[in-house]
């Protein structure tokens, strides 16, 4: 019996790789290690820790990078070499969470205004320094609304005022744009090709815009949240004026405060989903092969769940290659069953008992392992009965 192990973190307390490692120890233990192959492939669906994921499951190695933070601080980031592929293509991949993430900003300080992605942007450049021609990029856990500019502006890209002075590329800059100079963007963007991997369809402004939507997470109070909007409107039209391109008809380019509108605009990215991009770079269907059962999982399911999370992403594979898939999660809330659409055939939750929050979080791996028990239990079962 061959299984393979494919499922996202479960947030703040166990990994992608923990989860396949006891995973494996609890099949041996209850079906033996005759005849059994377990495999796994750790995952993410473009959010925190895609990075890391990928990097493993495709044996890649990472890239340290000093670049600025959100407030322009120094901070040390890093991306994912993941190696030269049969067509040449030397392929890249990184989050943008990690040059000018949220949790990088004490909360004290967390105002969307003086925040920006120039560190993302490092991140791009040094990519290109280093001759990668493919380059996924998780835009997810920003702490900026900057529209891009700052991530641009490190890539050669001038934003100026109306007196043709130089803007530094933050949120309170988004209103001072009068004019975009793209004389200076680095060159080597033409022949390079950008994925940015997003689940959200936010256009730039208005009510599901990018400010309204997530800039009070950011630290951004109503007023504030009103200027970003008028100065993303303002920055908009702009666009508008020097591309003939409106962001606001582009699905996503609200995401990560407007990054989206930046690299779908100025790099010709394209928009995929993040977890079936991670799948697509860890050569998951081809891994599918052979395979008798797949167990995924995460840390709730939900009805969120069926839109670009790591479950449902990885049922609808399962289901397409025709391989049962069963996940194993950490709780079950309003809506969870609705996976059971996407090639889900069963599911089991770790948590067993009414407790609080913190107590369950604290014994995770104890209720994950004894999760994972009583799963194969079931299916031991299953096989018993078809016999």
């Amino acid at each position: 019996m061959k299984l393979l192990f494919a499922s996202d973190s479960f947030k703040g307390t166990i990994t992608s790789t923990q989860s396949s490692q006891m995973l494996e120890k609890a099949a041996k233990e209850i079906f033996g290690e005759n005849g059994l192959e377990c495999t796994s492939i750790p995952v993410a669906d473009g959010g925190e820790g895609t990075t890391d994921a990928v990097i493993s499951a495709c044996n890649g190695k990472k890239i340290s990078v000093a670049v600025h933070g959100p407030l322009m601080e120094s901070v040390t980031a890093y991306y994912g070499d993941l190696g030269t592929g049969e067509n040449g293509e030397k392929s890249a991949v990184m989050e943008m969470a990690v040059a000018s993430g949220l949790p990088m900003v004490p909360a004290e300080k967390r105002n969307p205004l003086n925040t920006t992605t120039f560190g993302t942007g490092e991140l791009l450049r040094d990519a290109l320094d280093k001759g990668f021609t493919s380059v996924s990029i998780a835009i997810g856990g920003s702490a900026t609304n900057d529209g891009g500019m700052g991530c641009m502006r490190a890539l050669g890209v001038r934003f100026l005022d109306k007196d043709g002075a130089e803007l530094s590329g933050t949120g309170a800059d988004l209103e001072r744009v009068s004019e975009i100079d793209v004389g200076g963007l680095d060159p080597r963007v033409k022949s390079a090709k950008f994925t940015v991997m997003c689940d959200v369809t936010n256009p730039l402004c208005g009510k599901d815009g990018a400010t309204y939507t997530f800039g009070k997470q950011k630290g951004a109070t109503p007023e504030i949240q009103e200027r970003l909007e008028k100065g993303m409107q303002n920055y908009r039209d702009v666009i508008i004026r020097k591309f003939a391109i409106n962001p606001d008809e582009i699905a996503g380019s609200g995401a990560a405060g407007g990054l989206g509108a930046a690299l779908l605009v100025f790099l010709g990215a394209k928009l995929k989903s993040g977890i079936e991009t991670v799948l697509d770079l860890t050569n998951f269907d081809e891994r599918l092969k052979g395979v008798d059962l797949v167990v995924t999982g995460e840390g709730r399911t939900d009805w969120q769940s069926c839109f670009g999370k790591v479950v449902q992403g990885v049922g609808d594979r399962c289901k397409k290659a025709g391989v049962p898939a069963v996940a194993l999660v950490g709780s079950m809330g309003e809506g969870a069953t609705k996976i059971f659409d996407h090639g889900i055939c069963s599911m089991l939750p770790t948590v067993v008992d009414t407790i609080p929050l913190e107590e369950a979080l604290a014994h995770s791996k104890e209720a994950y392992y004894d999760g994972a028990l009583r799963l194969f239990r079931f299916i031991k079962t299953g096989m018993k009965m078809n016999r």
